[in-house]
């Protein structure tokens, strides 16, 4: 057929789906998909979920004396394209954003996400999990570290990447502090604290 385009050829894409997902079972873990990989993770530990109620008691104080958006604990699915379905621990949408809040999730990129580190998240969280919450828009991104009692906490640059501003210890102490919810001061001995 010359001087024709080719029609190109159908690719076959096995890469699971948020249709995949729903139908997981309701098992007590985490299932997540990212682009079409299924990960599970086990529940959290005692130490996970202290530091969670905090972070999140500490968000949502804030916000009651100055409202800017809400704060959402997992399980909360976040759906960024049909192929990346994740839960993270924590996330706040804020008020220009409440757009994505739908009854059954969240239909695109929270203002902030944050992961706590579990023995088999870590690598997820700090690689596959940095780069699509670079790719999708995500504003600041937190992962707390709660075997060397760290927070590293990376926002959105100027060429739209999720960059490393700062690394707080409870050894400092520092105060976790961000321009997307104002009012919100936490210390990290306060968020470390036995």
């Amino acid at each position: 057929m010359e001087g024709e385009d080719a029609m190109p050829t159908p690719v076959s894409d096995d890469r699971l789906t948020y249709d995949d997902f729903v139908r997981f079972p309701d098992d007590g873990l985490r299932h997540e998909i990212i682009d079409g990989v299924h990960y599970v993770t086990a529940s959290p530990n005692l130490r996970h979920q202290q530091l969670l109620g905090r972070l999140y008691f500490a968000i949502e104080s804030a916000l009651r004396v100055q409202p800017s958006g809400q704060v959402f604990l997992s399980p909360l699915d976040v759906v960024f394209t049909k192929w990346d379905v994740v839960e993270p621990d924590l996330l706040f949408v804020s008020t220009a954003q409440r757009h994505i809040l739908t009854k059954a999730n969240v239909q695109g990129a929270p203002d902030l996400v944050v992961e706590i580190f579990s023995p088999g998240t870590q690598r997820r969280d700090e690689d596959i999990k940095l780069r699509l919450f670079e790719r999708e828009g995500v504003r600041e991104y937190w992962m707390v570290d709660p075997d060397r009692n760290v927070v590293l906490v990376c926002r959105r640059d100027a060429d739209g990447n999720l960059t490393d501003v700062s690394e707080l210890t409870e050894a400092g102490p520092a105060t976790l502090t961000t321009p997307l919810i104002p009012g919100l001061s936490l210390s990290t001995a306060e968020l470390f604290a036995d």
